[in-house]
């Protein structure tokens, strides 16, 4: 049968797809828009097998708090180039993953994929459908949630680091700014765990024994290394947790110290920092 500009232009609105690919599409499929949409998704689906091994290294990290403050979402939308990254059905796509989040709540990053769409298809359907248009790897590589009294977000101006921060015990107070604070230096100091209690046992297994060798080769006795070890310890709990941080804007005060000051007992219960590339 005849395929007309119309019909292609028809798939191409409810599939995204280019022009071509839906005029190849309909004609392979004899014209049946059903049938052309599997062809499409198949096209989608060979090349995320295809590239399935290939580094996502660019994309989009988003975050949105819900209106009462106490619900935080980030999203990492993955490709292989940059240029991907700035084409505007990539964003648009970031943006409903996000979307999907917030409104579905969905505890995992599965059940988030399953999510329906207006046009019936789900949100991989989507993921996957694009990838048969753009041909590259695309994924959602992150979906982190946090709930808590508050939760302040924070996106870094490049577009591929978003942080969520969540606080406690803030007595009512408006706490945004220094949320966002606490947030961006999450960003910029990458600290491990929210305390030393958050430290898990393998990693500060692994410091001690750091801290032993590095004591030994200077010649301390072995009497000593223990010691030393531990001190090295309290260096590293300090440089990277969170709460025992220096305050990048301001040395004199921890984080643990600049919150108190803010509200008394005042403390961050969880973080999560999410970063492409």
């Amino acid at each position: 049968m005849a395929i007309t500009a119309q019909d292609v232009n028809r798939l191409r609105q409810e599939t995204g797809a280019g022009m071509m690919d839906c005029k190849k599409a309909l004609t392979e499929a004899n014209g049946d828009f059903e049938a052309a949409k599997d062809i499409l998704r198949k096209q989608g689906q060979k090349i995320a097998s295809k590239r399935a091994d290939n580094a996502t290294s660019e994309g989009a990290v988003l975050t949105q708090v819900n209106a009462e403050g106490t619900v935080g979402k980030v999203i990492a939308l993955a490709c292989e180039t940059e240029p991907v990254s700035k084409v505007e059905d990539f964003k648009n796509l970031a943006k409903a993953v996000l979307e999907a989040a917030v409104s579905t709540n969905a505890p995992t990053k599965e059940e988030l994929l399953a999510t329906p769409q207006a046009d019936g298809r789900s949100l991989q359907d989507h993921i996957t459908d694009l990838m048969g248009k753009i041909g590259e790897k695309i994924d959602v590589v992150s979906y982190e949630t946090i709930t808590a009294e508050k939760v302040v977000a924070y996106n870094h101006s490049n577009g591929k680091l978003g942080v969520l921060v969540g606080l406690t015990n803030t007595g009512g107070k408006e706490v945004t700014e220094v949320g966002k604070d606490v947030a961006m230096q999450i960003a910029a100091m990458r600290p491990i765990a929210v305390d030393k209690d958050g430290v898990d046992a393998a990693t500060i297994e692994r410091e001690i024994e750091i801290g032993k060798e590095q004591a030994r080769a200077e010649g301390k006795p072995e009497e000593m290394l223990e010691k030393i070890a531990q001190g090295k310890l309290n260096k590293f709990y300090k440089e990277s947790t969170l709460l025992n941080q220096e305050f990048v804007k301001d040395p004199s005060l921890t984080i643990a110290k600049l919150l108190d000051n803010t509200n008394k007992g005042m403390t961050v219960t969880e973080f999560k920092r999410v970063a492409i590339g």
